[in-house]
């Protein structure tokens, strides 16, 4: 009845709310329990592994954790941990960084393969020469299926060139020709057949990275364990 606050009871006003709130929201947070987590985690990798591997990982523990979000970086050029660009990485390396903390989850093996239906049926040099082979050259010149092909058939010239591995698989069960596919991915697709075993020269390994101070964050370890446990190669 005629008392007024003065301009700095306003401002302490102000911030005793802004306390209120975070406070609210700390209350929260605890009571929502040490099994439930929350949190955006990001992670890096290929199209071929994102949709072979983590992709179906991911699902699973969306019905465990559904409170955690996802950003998911799919591209030859894998954001930097370093940077702290993501969270986790999951790459295909012989030689992971040192500076990062990884768990190796197996061998990548390759193989040859050609359209279920196609006229292709077997590994002759002479018809696969003459063939129409699928392959990344221009965007992954080093990859390790690239280097095996300009070896054992250097005068092949690819009829079609991709910037991924997952493309070079649709277009091979597509009929358009053969290509060098990872096995894990390549055996799910009924459109595909084997022409070779598995390729000692092509193969390369599947790492599980992240960075050493992140690893221990609670939305991190969570996920980053799922995967370890859940990603399998055939």
């Amino acid at each position: 009845s005629g008392y007024l606050p003065s301009e700095q009871a306003q401002v302490l006003a102000g911030h005793a709310e802004q306390m209120e709130a975070h406070l609210e929201s700390a209350r929260s947070a605890a009571q929502l329990g040490p099994e439930l987590v929350s949190g955006t985690v990001r992670i890096t990798t290929t199209d071929t592994i994102l949709h072979g591997l983590v992709a179906p990982a991911l699902k699973a523990l969306h019905d465990t954790h559904p409170l955690l979000a996802y950003e998911l970086h799919a591209g030859n050029e894998l954001a930097s941990l370093t940077r702290r660009d993501a969270d986790i990485a999951v790459r295909a390396t012989k030689r992971p960084p040192l500076h990062l903390v990884g768990k190796h989850i197996g061998p990548i093996r390759v193989a040859l393969y050609a359209p279920r239906k196609g006229a292709v049926r077997s590994i002759d040099e002479s018809k696969l020469a003459a063939t129409d082979w699928i392959a990344p050259d221009d965007a992954l010149p080093e990859h390790p299926s690239v280097l095996w092909r300009r070896k054992h058939f250097p005068k092949v010239s690819p009829t079609y060139r991709v910037n991924s591995i997952l493309t070079v698989m649709e277009l091979v069960a597509q009929g358009l020709g053969v290509g060098l596919l990872p096995i894990f991915l390549a055996q799910r697709h009924e459109g595909l057949r084997a022409l070779t075993a598995p390729l000692d020269e092509c193969q390369t390994e599947l790492w599980l990275l992240a960075h050493p101070e992140s690893r221990h964050l609670r939305r991190v370890s969570t996920v980053y364990g799922h995967l370890s446990q859940q990603m399998a190669l055939a």
